[in-house]
């Protein structure tokens, strides 16, 4: 299973970026897609997570400006985010739980970084 990430970018205060992470390989199926994002000198913190039946969480630090989504047909989910702040800045990582066979284990896979710059 290889996770891959794309939209990162550098873009203006107040702007948009969408991010992408599409799951491939063979799977039997994908529990939770979540983002992660680790800022200079800081911790790798959670920023958003869809359930498989879609249920979502935010950190409170994006809770009306980020929304993540995901269409399981193309085994991809997204992460609108929206009003960016410069603190926003970081490398987004995504992660997803994903169990190989039906009778398997699920196990976590992240996917490269990709580089989010808000910045005027």
């Amino acid at each position: 299973v290889q996770l891959q990430a794309s939209g990162g970018g550098l873009v203006q205060p107040g702007g948009s970026l969408r991010l992408s992470c599409a799951a491939e390989g063979t799977f039997y199926s994908i529990n939770d897609m979540a983002w992660y994002r680790q800022a200079p000198e800081k911790q790798r913190e959670l920023v958003a997570v869809v359930t498989s039946s879609g249920n979502t969480n935010y950190a409170d630090s994006v809770k009306g400006r980020f929304t993540i989504s995901r269409d399981n047909a193309k085994n991809t989910n997204y992460l609108q985010m929206n009003g960016l702040k410069p603190e926003d800045t970081a490398v987004y990582y995504c992660n997803a739980v994903v169990r190989s066979t039906w009778f398997g284990p699920a196990r976590s896979y992240w996917g490269q970084g990709t580089l989010v710059t808000v910045s005027s």
